[in-house]
């Protein structure tokens, strides 16, 4: 039976795994507490975690794998401060137990590592994103977890951080992903993560191809969906997703209309979706039969007030109008909440009145003043009526109070009257007035200037040159350069030119000096050696 109730909580068949450890609770099997606590939070019946412990007089805190299924209990509960108290305990519980079977400080860690990621999980929904994200990005640098806890970890961070670095964010996928499959694939590891958590995993997968562009890994990944989550409304969401990315609406209402209509049961927020689509690509009717077919949310205000602007901007003003008799039917016939009522029969009062439907709308109005007494709805009662019958509207203005002040004041003169008139040019006021309101003017403070470091303003030295921001050639003290005119004079090849140069300058030195011959072949190398740098500097002297 133990057997049992393991495969099939794998199976992930929670409420047969349930009735198993029931009906083994008096075995007295060692935790088996434990494996019950965590059938219980998957099979959707945290509410009985709390229940069960106190029937078998076990404290939460009595094993730090039985405190940290409990606070996964308290998660479903939406009692996240508690849950976080009791992951700390649960981790402080571990160490200490963990410690005493002399285990290796990273062993621990990787035993210890579901309650890190769980405890950062509690911080995400508390709103300490920071926090969160710090530990997430601790226990994936350090990479001491089990594969589960990983694929976790690296899961919610990328949550956390949305649509940016979406390619840093991929490539974090990746190493989730199955080596040797081609396209993307859980790795064989992972299989001991929850069909949710997958499913949590692969949609966050196919958003991310989405903003990063590749549709063709998206169109792939979607068409694999359906097959490993046949239960879910995700994959035909997110097939509905990469459609619109593609600028074709019209098939993404098509595949949500046909999904509502073979699973009626989850049809709600796949019909949620269709409106929101449908709004999108400029489609109002079809948005509006979308809502319309939702029974459990069609008849309130914010949907009547939605679908009756839909189908208003489609032009069918009819169908606009039935939708408010029914809803003022609906609720009508209701035992409560007689103020929704109210605002439903005043709306649908005032849009008869915007179209032209003057008897429709006064029946409302009178209904409403017989009925709540409503002064507003017997001003409107006034002015809808007084479009059609006006002695019948005197007769109901009669019930409006006074207002203050307007006694002694005669409307048929007043009607008379052009009116106000406009008197052309400033309001008169008093000096006195006037000079009252003037304000003194402001002292602008004296600023002293700011010297550059090392300037001492007592010796300046002499002034800056004013130019110096002008290119040199619009300078006053440029002066161009001429132009060689010896170049132009040179015939023949350029290696002739330099052997002619070179014999001329040997025979001018050894014809200068009256030494011995062995100093004159010294002379005319060490002249000829030099030959050609003095060459230069001689054009330069002669141009200066």
């Amino acid at each position: 039976m133990l057997l049992e109730s393991q495969i099939l909580f794998r199976l992930g068949k929670m409420d047969a795994c349930v009735d198993v450890y029931q009906k083994l609770q008096k075995s007295k099997i060692d935790s088996l507490e434990i494996n019950l606590a965590a059938g219980l939070i998957l099979a959707g019946k945290s509410s009985q975690v709390q229940e069960m412990m106190e029937a078998n007089r076990i404290k939460a805190s009595s094993s730090f794998e039985l405190a940290y299924n409990t606070a996964c209990s308290l998660i479903e509960r939406n009692k996240f401060t508690d849950a976080e108290q009791l992951l700390l305990t649960a981790r402080r519980v571990g160490q200490e137990t963990l410690m005493d079977d002399n285990l290796a400080e990273d062993d621990i860690e990787i035993e210890l590592a579901p309650i890190a990621v769980q405890l950062a999980y509690v911080q995400q929904l508390l709103g300490r994103s920071p926090e969160a994200m710090q530990a997430y990005t601790e226990i994936i640098n350090r990479n001491l977890a089990d594969e589960s806890s990983f694929a976790i970890a690296v899961n919610n961070l990328i949550a956390l951080k949305g649509s940016k670095d979406v390619s840093d964010n991929l490539r974090k996928l990746d190493r989730l992903k199955e080596q040797d499959a081609s396209a993307f694939q859980l790795a064989r590891g992972l299989d001991k993560l929850s069909p949710k958590q997958k499913e949590a995993i692969y949609t966050n997968r196919v958003l991310l191809l989405l903003h990063a562009n590749k549709m063709d890994q998206a169109r792939e990944l979607v068409a694999a969906l359906p097959d490993m989550f046949a239960d879910s409304v995700l994959p035909v969401l997110l097939q509905a997703a990469v459609f619109v990315r593609e600028n074709k609406a019209s098939k993404a209402e098509e595949i949500l209309s046909q999904f509502a209509e073979k699973f009626p049961d989850k049809s709600r927020v796949i019909l949620l979706a269709r409106a929101q689509v449908a709004a999108a690509a400029g489609h109002p009717q079809i948005a509006a039969d979308s809502l319309s077919k939702i029974h459990d949310i069609q008849h309130m205000p914010a949907t009547v007030a939605t679908v009756v602007a839909l189908k208003e901007r489609a032009g069918d003003v009819d169908g606009a109008s039935s939708v408010l008799d029914s809803a003022i039917k609906w609720w009508s016939n209701a035992m409560s909440e007689d103020g929704k009522l109210n605002v439903i029969m005043q709306e649908a009062a005032s849009f008869k009145v915007r179209h032209g439907k003057e008897e429709d709308a006064a029946h409302l109005y009178e209904e409403l003043v017989k009925s709540r007494g409503s002064i507003d709805a017997l001003v409107g009662l006034v002015n809808t009526v007084a479009r059609v019958d006006v002695d019948k509207a005197e007769a109901y203005e009669k019930k409006l109070k006074p207002l203050p002040g307007l006694k002694g004041i005669d409307v048929d003169s007043l009607e008379k009257t052009s009116g106000a008139k406009h008197i052309e040019g400033a309001p008169v006021v008093t000096e006195a007035h006037e000079e009252g309101k003037k304000e003194k003017p402001k002292r602008k403070r004296k600023r002293k200037p700011r010297y550059p470091k090392g300037f001492d303003p007592a010796n300046p030295g002499p002034p800056p040159d004013p130019e110096r921001w002008l290119p040199k050639r619009e300078r006053s003290s440029y002066r161009p350069k001429r132009k060689d005119k010896r170049a132009a004079q040179v015939r023949g090849s350029q290696g002739a030119v330099a052997r002619e140069k070179h014999e001329a300058g040997a025979t001018s030195t050894s014809s200068s000096t009256s030494n011995s011959k062995s100093s004159q072949a010294a002379t005319s190398k060490v002249s000829a050696e030099q030959s050609k740098p003095s060459s230069k500097s001689s054009r330069k002297k002669s141009r200066n």
